[in-house]
């Protein structure tokens, strides 16, 4: 009987993260709204959004470097209006943050709300748009290049939190995809060491996620980036 081969794309990596980003902004929003009307704390709030902003930071970093310059070459200017709404965040967050530092809950949730509207706007016209012409235009092993430049940004010994960060926020197909990736990029002790922070960061949901992944062990092939 011949193995089902899982196919993976670049693009799996950016929705993975994007997803991640969505659920903690939703999450530290709505704990921010609830302490605003008096029925909860900011711990969520305080705990998380300084590490989401670095992380925000290092995939925007990663973007402006390495995508934005790539899409640049065969769609001009088009990645122009990206960068700006990047340099929205770094206002948002420098609001965000005075914010927290004043103990206003009702700054603080107006400041989170204001993030979270800009952040869902933004990612999902870069999936819609950006994208989309970046999976058109630029080829599939510059696609793989540029991936693995952009994870180089995350400083490698802040990525255990990464990963800790990562997992708990997004879905099975999302964790399935990232942890393919890995794979495919860190063989050996090196993707030891990655499973272990995913079994570490996602607990018992690791059995499943390990059946998956041994389920089509012959392989792992790139496919384009369908659209549907």
């Amino acid at each position: 009987m011949e193995e089902q081969q899982y196919h993976i794309v670049p693009l799996d990596t950016i929705r993975a993260i994007h997803n991640a980003f969505r659920k903690d902004m939703m999450a530290i929003d709505a704990a921010a709204y609830t302490a605003a009307r008096g029925l909860g704390s900011l711990d969520i709030v305080v705990k998380r959004y300084a590490f989401f902003n670095e992380v925000l930071v290092w995939h925007a970093r990663g973007e402006e470097e390495t995508v934005f310059p790539a899409l640049e070459k065969v769609a001009p200017l088009m990645a122009e209006a990206y960068e700006r709404d990047h340099r929205g965040f770094d206002s948002l967050f420098e609001s965000l943050s005075k914010a927290v530092t004043t103990t206003d809950p009702l700054l603080i949730a107006r400041a989170t709300a204001a993030f979270d509207i800009h952040l869902g706007i933004h990612l999902s016209k870069e999936e819609a748009h950006l994208y989309r012409i970046f999976n058109d235009r630029v080829s599939l092993r510059n696609q793989w290049d540029i991936v693995g430049k952009m994870y180089q940004k995350i400083p490698q010994n802040r990525f255990p939190e990464m990963v800790a960060w990562l997992f708990p926020l997004i879905g099975i197909n999302d964790r399935e995809n990232m942890t393919r990736i890995w794979r495919q990029a860190g063989p050996g002790l090196a993707f030891t060491r990655i499973t272990k922070l995913i079994q570490a960061a996602i607990g018992d949901d690791w059995i499943e996620l390990a059946s998956r992944i041994q389920s089509s062990s012959n392989g792992i092939k790139s496919r384009s980036y369908g659209h549907g």
